[in-house]
């Protein structure tokens, strides 16, 4: 079935449903997903072959917002159940010492998927929005067109925020990029044609199959895409949620809506349209890679009612145990189809946990751990994430790296998984840190990692030492900026083997590095690469 057919089924159903003509179940909707999948894959049961071995299926899962401590495998103190992450730390291999490209999500999603860092694009801060033009350079080399080249079957599933090219319906006016909490009224013309296909999403960037919304799961439109196409337009209104009347994290802006969204049931959508996915692309011959992207547990926490009172810190948690729910489904998935010995699954998080420090008073819950700050902040809090990986057979179960690695690594990783060689031309912060993950490494692979803020901050780290040329957290804790007054120091050092907290600053200790770190951090920057390259 074309992807054309595919998107008319949908649409259908969708009318009948918006109509009144029928009442459609989402499982119901999903499982048309997953005939029209089976139905591209002409049911192909191939069985495994050797190159399929040396090319597993790869489940990338990007949770969002949520914190290192979380996890009661990485925080013995963690007031949330999630087992079936726990179960993936003992029969893997966790990294201690892992960083998102930065502490928001569209710079790290950027980095993820072509290794590059977010601040040698055009944006140098903060994140992209609903209506946001595409990110993604036309023509650069992702890691799913790269998988791609090499045999792989790509999806993308869940949460994009990396910006569309939306059509206009007005070739003489301009799209409105709606930004912040800007109050987007009822009679809001926002100039987008939603019948015609739109550009600069996953199927322009290397993914066969793709099925996403365009950002978070607070920012308008609020609607589904599937390969490039409105599912159905936003032509209903929400109001959206304030936390200040409807409860800490059940927010989302006010703004266009598609009739039949339902933001409860947008986590068990992508879900489920993962497993069809995943059970579709089991057992053919060429191996898949899926980039599941999920849209929680972000505002709005929208705990289901099983979940409701299943951890100890209240909405957020109880979000991060359906979180751990869903994954958990992925990996019964998994193992009704038998393939989990031929499968990578990494799980990791675009940035740290929005908690406040009222919020770790209230339930006694440090979501990132003992890092200091939260999302959005240049201090650990913000980026320090959680990252498990396990590999049946070939990954050590129950192992723990210290390497420093970043999110902009996971390119050169599988690529070096697979034993190819990445030209300079791509790629251009990505290490490959696949050694670690089997045990084979004996030197530190990364010599530096770059940190950036939602503000714009930068931070360098080399060893133990941690730089940051400003004061401040850059971020959303207080105080954001700081202006040092004469003779105050104008930044930090910390030696995070011995202060991981930040709490001793030694700017003024270690002047020789604190030169040398602040030079690094400007060739870096102005020579566009940090990794080993071949200069012409």
């Amino acid at each position: 079935m074309k992807t054309l057919e595919m998107l008319q089924v949908m649409k259908y159903y969708y009318r009948l449903r918006s109509n009144n003509i029928m009442k459609m179940k989402y499982s119901n909707y999903l499982a048309v997903l997953g005939l029209c999948c089976i139905s591209c894959t002409g049911k192909q049961n191939k069985s495994i072959t050797k190159e399929n071995i040396l090319k597993p299926n790869i489940i990338y899962i990007l949770a969002d917002d949520m914190g290192y401590g979380d996890l009661r495998s990485l925080n013995q103190d963690s007031r949330i159940p999630t087992p079936n992450m726990d179960k993936l730390v003992h029969e893997g291999i966790h990294f201690t010492d892992y960083h998102s490209g930065s502490a928001v999500s569209t710079p790290t999603r950027y980095g993820i998927l072509t290794g590059r860092y977010a601040f040698r694009t055009r944006l140098k801060k903060g994140v992209l929005w609903g209506y946001s033009p595409s990110l993604i350079e036309p023509g650069r080399v992702t890691v799913a067109s790269f998988l791609k080249e090499n045999g792989y079957n790509t999806a993308c599933i869940g949460k994009w925020h990396l910006g569309l090219d939306w059509v206009k319906k007005d070739q003489s006016a301009e799209i409105p990029d709606v930004q912040g909490n800007y109050e987007v009224p009822k009679d809001f013309q926002d100039n987008v044609d939603y019948s015609k296909p739109v550009k600069g999403g996953p199927q322009d960037h290397g993914f066969d199959y793709s099925f996403i919304i365009p950002a978070s799961l607070d920012m308008s439109p609020y609607l589904y895409l599937f390969h490039g196409e409105v599912v159905e337009e936003p032509s209903e209104y929400t109001e959206g949620k304030d936390q200040n009347r409807d409860g800490r994290g059940v927010f989302w802006r006010c703004g266009k809506v598609s009739p039949s969204f339902d933001f409860d049931k947008v986590l068990p959508t992508f879900i489920d349209s993962a497993c069809h996915y995943i059970k579709s692309f089991a057992n053919i011959e060429k191996p898949f890679f899926l980039y599941l992207a999920l849209p929680a547990p972000h505002t709005p926490w929208l705990p289901v009612n099983e979940y409701i009172g299943l951890s100890k810190a209240g909405r957020y948690g109880d979000f991060v145990a359906m979180v751990d729910d869903m994954i958990g489904k992925i990996l019964k998935t998994l193992d009704d189809t038998d393939i989990n010995e031929n499968t990578l699954i990494i799980i990791t998080s675009d940035n740290g946990s929005d908690w406040r420090p009222s919020d770790i008073e209230q339930f006694g819950h440090r979501a990132n751990f003992i890092y200091r700050g939260r999302k959005a902040d240049i201090y650990e809090g913000g980026h320090h994430e959680p990252f498990v990986a396990r590999w049946i057979g070939v990954i050590p179960a129950g192992e723990k790296s210290d390497e420093i690695m970043c999110s902009t690594d996971l390119f050169a990783t599988l690529a070096g998984m697979l034993h190819r060689t990445m030209p300079d031309s791509f790629a251009e912060d990505s290490y490959d840190l696949w050694p670690a993950f089997i045990g084979k490494v004996n030197t530190p692979v990364r010599e530096t990692i770059i940190h950036h803020s939602e503000q714009g901050y930068y931070s360098i780290r080399k060893g133990n030492w941690k730089f940051t040329p400003y004061l401040g957290s850059g971020g959303f804790t207080e105080p954001i900026i700081v202006i040092p007054k004469d003779g105050e120091t104008p930044g930090t050092l910390y030696d995070l083997k011995k202060d991981i907290q930040e709490k001793n600053n030694l700017y003024n200790q270690y002047p020789e590095i604190v030169e040398e770190l602040k030079l690094l951090l400007e060739k870096y920057k102005e020579q566009g690469y940090s990794r080993p390259m071949k200069v012409n």
